[in-house]
């Protein structure tokens, strides 16, 4: 049996699910250390993603060390990661990931990037394979259901391939997770969705001491 397509992400209060968008180049590199707009960037996403750096979980994943926090908030990351069988990305995501993430790249799955380059398959240690698909969103998401079996697909990131998957009709399920953070400005997460397309059925909420988890179900009109 196939398993669902969903995505998880962190929103501001204010719909955000990103800073404005500054250039990777600037980001990740030593002169974007002195960049305001770099600095602005590294600062908004360190607001929006504070709740996950204390966690048992996300120390683990990343092999920051022993200890961390545990709760709901570890629950829920921890589960987030142990149903995904795979995960599609877009090529802005995986670009930053590039530059950011350490050799073990954190998925530990294969990751379908969507993209126009072509390029071998790229393995990682812990068991990572970054594929390049260059013929569009639904071509990448047939071939991350074969490699997942009967577990699911998550769509990582960034924003504008979320929302081509969803406005597409190809999202079963999503959590947002709400952070009480304000952005004012930046990537929304449901710009270019056709409200009139969609509904939305809530699963779940849970709050914590520091974020509420939302759960919505995803069917067309």
């Amino acid at each position: 049996m196939a398993g669902k397509v969903f995505f998880s992400v962190t929103m501001s209060l204010d719909g955000f699910m990103a800073p404005d968008d500054v250039p990777l180049d600037v980001v990740f590199s030593p002169e974007g250390r002195t960049d305001p707009r770099a600095q602005r960037w590294m600062t908004k996403w360190s607001e929006l993603q504070a709740w996950a750096f204390p966690l048992r979980w996300f120390r683990e994943n990343l092999h920051l060390g022993e200890g961390g926090e545990e709760g709901v908030d570890n629950d829920i990351a921890r589960a987030t990661y142990e149903r995904t069988g795979v995960s599609v990305m877009g090529k802005r995501m995986f670009d930053g990931g590039e530059r950011a993430w350490p050799e073990e790249a954190p998925f530990h799955t294969p990751v379908f990037v969507v993209t126009h380059e072509r390029r071998d398959p790229w393995e990682r240690p812990g068991g990572t394979t970054f594929h390049f698909v260059n013929d569009g969103i639904e071509s990448a998401l047939d071939q991350a259901r074969e490699s997942a079996g009967d577990r699911d697909v998550r769509i990582a990131g960034g924003g504008e391939t979320i929302q081509e998957y969803l406005d597409a009709g190809l999202v079963d399920e999503f959590s947002v997770t709400l952070a009480p953070v304000l952005f004012g400005t930046g990537i929304r997460l449901f710009d270019r969705v056709d409200p009139d397309r969609l509904t939305l059925t809530q699963l779940s909420s849970t709050a914590s001491a520091r974020v509420t988890h939302l759960t919505y179900t995803v069917t067309k009109r």
